[in-house]
């Protein structure tokens, strides 16, 4: 066995992988960037050292630096994790060739099913069931053309060297052939340098079943059952669970079987995934991931094991702990992957400090996977998973209903998250009912994605609490600094000399005012909400962080958060944002005239439009930004003059950042 091992990743898989090496008494290097330099996985290795700066191209995917790092510290073994450099067939010939040991398959195995086409070849002479389709070398328009009439419409194009939907294209009819082809060509050029394509049937409504299989250098493999991955936006996983529900036995095994033999077709070595398709009892090959997946965590939890421990047991030459009759699997387990994005912006990401991030309490039922602590920065330079959430029971209903209670329990609050979204997911009767395909967030997006809806009585209550108390715990600390701490003038508790004893507060909902008043009464308060009959909250305490109320006889707990004049509510998996209208902060800002135009997203400035003096028409296109591969134009809300140009050309920017100043006051 290894004694020290280097982990070629960050974030929370590198975390992973140092929480079984020190288990096993194995020593870890990290490596990082200069934007990770406090990150979690830095300070959990025994090691750490920096190799380059924040973007992956200058750091975790230079190949040749991480390899110098694992000769500098004596690292035997290089563990790659997921993404970055864990399918690249050159990184771990460079790492053989430095007498290095992967942590993953042989070169040509990674070589092998890294290509969409060579794989499917490979797998039809091992027998392995595939969608019909069209794997040719042949690329021109009349050969795919004539291909794709054989196989019958509607048909997929898929770019032949990528994943993640990229260069992907459902064609449906003969006539929009030629413009799809050409369309992922492009897409699969830019995004893989590569454009070949290939076919197959497009199944309407299939599951994403996938198999978990491990291969030792002794000629033993097995598979550990298999994980249903079919709830999926833009063919990115959101919720896995194993097993995969509603499949018959017999079916299991022989997917686990072709599983099994896909990988010994390539002499597969070490952690690996089978994917297919499942539908109305045929199952067929889509690709093998040459890498330990992100959602291993649910085969862990019903099997028992420690897929990163078996990993390393392998990569020094040991057979696998187990045989295939020794394996067996017991419960149910799902995972939610908590992103930093805005479901209702179409998931673009977001960045920003976690200024709070409470995960539910861990045991035998729940396990958080995460590289990120409360405080941290969620960066525009590394995917924004914040963590994954495992849970498992005895049946799926009863897993089902951990993951909807772990998932309300979750406090994330800084960031805009994905945690209502997966709630919404975990709560619909027809995924409690099984009723599971690729296609399920598209069929029930507006289940899943309902418009904002304006934060009810109960959430306008508890923040107008939570402002008074702070108030009062304010005034309080300043009273014992005061010159007179016992003046009834600096109480905040409703005391009033010849007055009625309230408060009047406005809230800001999105863009919507909501005016409260809060009258004090000898068990607590009465809240008008927008002139309505008052509601009455009693017993009411709070700690700083934590605010209990009755409100109308129903006993609340909420967290609230303040940043600022803004607040975030917490209370029984719902999350409410408002803004507290403060007058006099009001007054400052009308009294200048300028507009600061900020970032909607973080992306790049693709183009600078105008400059400082030049006067503007309301509406005029000032700046060009790009996120997601996508550009979005910056406009000029109001006729004015800009004033100041805060980024050039190329620049990278975050979330609400001053891009622009325009001055609105008089146009020049």
């Amino acid at each position: 066995m290894f004694d020290k091992i280097l982990i070629a990743n960050r974030g929370e898989i590198a975390c992973r992988v140092i929480r079984t090496a020190r288990r096993m008494g194995i020593r870890t290097v990290a490596v990082y960037s200069e934007a990770d330099a406090r990150a979690m996985h830095v300070e959990m290795a025994d090691e750490a050292v920096c190799i380059g700066p924040a973007p992956v191209g200058e750091s975790y995917l230079r190949g040749d630096v991480i390899l110098n790092v694992a000769k500098q510290t004596g690292a035997q073994a290089i563990h790659p994790g997921y993404g970055f450099l864990s399918e690249n067939a050159g990184f771990a010939a460079a790492c053989a060739e430095a007498g290095v040991v992967f942590i993953g398959p042989p070169i040509e195995a990674i070589r092998v099913m890294g290509s969409k086409a060579e794989s499917k070849r490979v797998m039809a002479q091992a027998d392995v069931p595939l969608v019909p389709g069209y794997h040719g070398e042949a690329q021109d328009l009349e050969t795919l053309a004539a291909e794709a009439q054989r196989i019958g419409f509607p048909v997929l194009v898929k770019a032949s060297a990528g994943g993640g939907g990229k260069g992907m294209r459902v064609v449906r009819a003969p006539a929009e052939f030629a413009d799809a082809v050409a369309g992922a060509k492009r897409e699969a050029k830019a995004a893989f340098g590569d454009d070949s394509v290939l076919l197959e049937k497009y199944l309407g409504r299939p599951r994403h079943v996938e198999i978990q299989v491990f291969c030792d250098t002794h000629g033993n493999g097995v598979y550990l059952f298999e994980r249903d991955c079919s709830i999926q936006r833009r063919h990115q996983k959101v919720i896995e669970e194993a097993p995969a529900p509603s499949l018959p036995d017999d079916l299991r095994r022989r997917m686990g079987e072709a599983a099994v033999a896909a990988a010994k077709a390539v002499n597969y070595v070490g952690a690996g995934t089978v994917e297919f398709l499942y539908e109305d009892g045929g199952f067929y090959f889509i690709e093998m991931n040459t890498r330990l997946q992100v959602e291993h965590p649910v085969t862990e939890k019903i099997t028992g094991q420690d897929l990163v421990e078996w990993q390393l047991r392998v990569a020094a030459g040991g057979t696998l702990p187990l045989k295939q009759d020794q394996l067996t699997r017991r419960g149910h387990a799902f995972e939610a992957r908590l992103y930093a994005e805005d479901p209702q912006r179409e998931f673009l990401p977001a960045i920003g400090r976690l200024v709070r991030l409470r995960p539910p309490a861990e045991n035998e039922h729940v396990r958080v996977d995460t590289g990120v602590r409360e405080g941290d920065e969620v960066t525009m330079f590394y995917d924004p998973m914040i963590a994954k959430l495992i849970v498992w029971d005895e049946d799926r209903d009863a897993a089902l209903r951990r993951l909807r209670v772990a998932l309300g329990a979750y406090e994330v609050v800084g960031v805009t998250t994905n945690v209502g979204f997966l709630g919404a997911i975990a709560a619909h009767p027809a995924f409690r009912g099984v009723e599971i395909d690729t296609g399920f967030i598209e069929r029930y997006r507006a289940d899943l994605l309902p418009p904002p809806a304006p934060v009810p009585d109960r959430g306008l209550v508890l923040a107008a609490l939570a402002v008074l108390l702070r108030r009062n715990a304010e005034t309080k600390k300043a009273r014992r600094a005061a010159s007179d701490p016992h003046s009834p003038w600096l109480s905040a508790s409703g005391w009033r000399l010849n007055d009625d004893n309230h408060h009047d507060l406005r809230l800001i909902d999105g863009e919507t005012p909501r005016p409260l008043t809060l009258h004090f009464r000898p068990t607590g308060y009465e809240v008008e909400v927008e002139g309505r009959p008052a509601i009455r909250a009693e017993n009411v305490a709070w700690d700083g962080e934590t605010l209990t109320a009755t409100i109308d006889r129903v006993r609340t707990r909420a967290t609230v958060v303040f940043q600022g004049l803004d607040l975030t509510i917490l209370s029984d998996g719902s999350v409410w944002r408002l803004h507290l209208d403060d007058p006099t902060a009001r007054a400052a800002d009308q009294e200048g005239g300028s507009g600061r135009l900020t970032a909607p997203m973080p992306g790049t400035v693709v183009r600078v439009l105008v400059e400082p003096g030049q006067a503007v028409e309301a509406g005029a296109p000032l700046m060009l930004l790009e996120a997601m591969k996508m550009e979005h134009t910056i406009k000029a809300p109001a006729a004015g003059t800009v004033t100041a140009v805060n980024f050039a050309a190329g620049d990278q920017v975050s979330e609400g950042v001053d891009l622009l100043v325009l001055d609105v006051g008089e146009e020049k």
